[in-house]
């Protein structure tokens, strides 16, 4: 007889009524337990950039369906390998990251040996967001759409250029996918960050961009930045006048970025359900939906299967996109 057996035995003999986790098995009553201190949620990129306010929405509603703080730890740096190394090392079980198109669906293909098994070193949690990707460029940039600036471009092959938070992130897929479909030339100013980036092209010091519409939008309606096509397949409610890209003269172009929780694939299994349940329920919450919507941002929360599908799905998508466009690290 265990020691439990005799506890729970000898309690019902004298009428005394025990707790229900009292009554679970040592090894269960630990895992219920979980988490049993704060989450560190990393994201791979410079504060400021859409992955900050997709991570903040996920962390404030898995904060209270967790009943453990989860907070957020911006650690930019090697086009997100530093931080997937960090996590990928991680052995206390209250370590995840804010996984996004680059640092999965893109570093495996631009980097000839990563610091870490990108199929092994993780296992997927869930698919947070989807993110419209909006081409801006500066104010004073003579063209007031897509048709103009892909004019502008190929008349100045060369003299125009486009920043991004860095090489193989989300922005230089998209612009580098835009330059495909549109046959132009532009040259690329990587920047550390989302941040940095936009600074310089309010700046004028760099002619256009494509960044997530969280981090961009309210520059935009402010008037500080002009966006003349979204990457959506259909118009955004936030920006009705803006055209997409399709609609001015490439059928089917369509450019999203995507964000999705990431754990140490030595986490064990009960925990990453846990953590899958909270991150999706986090989704549907109210105030994470009010949040991301106001900044054209879309809620998805999916299972960990689900993730895991949509990531092969989208290597398969952009490896002969990156191949093409011989995207290379710094």
């Amino acid at each position: 007889m265990n020691t439990f057996q005799l506890t729970r035995r000898s309690a019902l003999r004298l009428g005394v009524a025990l707790p229900a986790a009292s009554m679970l098995p040592i090894g269960a009553r630990a895992q219920a337990a979980w988490p049993s201190k704060s989450i560190r949620l990393v994201v791979p990129f410079a504060p400021g950039g859409s992955s900050e306010i997709v991570a903040r929405a996920a962390a404030s509603e898995m904060t209270k369906l967790l009943g453990q703080s989860v907070y957020v730890d911006s650690k930019p740096g090697g086009a997100g390998n530093v931080a997937m190394v960090d996590v990928a090392r991680a052995e206390d079980q209250h370590t995840l990251v804010l996984g996004h198109i680059g640092t999965i669906a893109v570093n495996p293909f631009i980097f000839a040996k990563l610091p870490y098994d990108p199929d092994k070193a993780f296992q997927p949690i869930s698919l947070l967001s989807k993110v419209p990707s909006l081409y801006v460029v500066r104010n004073d940039l003579p063209a007031k759409n897509l048709t103009e600036f892909i004019a502008l471009a190929k008349a100045k092959p060369g003299t125009l250029n486009y920043g991004s938070a860095g090489n193989g992130s989300a922005g230089h897929l998209a612009f580098e996918y835009l330059k495909m479909v549109s046959n132009t030339f532009l040259l690329h100013v990587p920047y550390r960050g989302t941040g940095p980036q936009l600074t310089d092209l309010m700046g004028g010091r760099v002619d256009a961009a494509a960044v997530g519409a969280p981090a961009v939008i309210g520059f935009i309606k402010a008037g500080k930045l002009r966006c003349i096509a979204t990457g959506t397949s259909q118009r955004l409610v936030q920006l009705p006048d803006v055209p997409t890209v399709a609609e001015q003269g490439f059928p089917g172009f369509e450019m999203t970025q995507w964000y999705g929780l990431l754990a140490p694939a030595s986490l064990p299994q009960a925990h990453a359900d846990k953590l899958s349940a909270a991150a999706a329920q986090a989704m549907k919450e109210p105030a994470a939906q009010k949040l991301l919507e106001s900044e054209a941002a879309i809620p998805v929360g999916s299972t960990a299967a689900e993730f895991a599908r949509f990531i092969e799905t989208e290597k398969k998508r952009w490896k002969p996109v990156i191949e093409r466009a011989k995207i290379k690290p710094d």
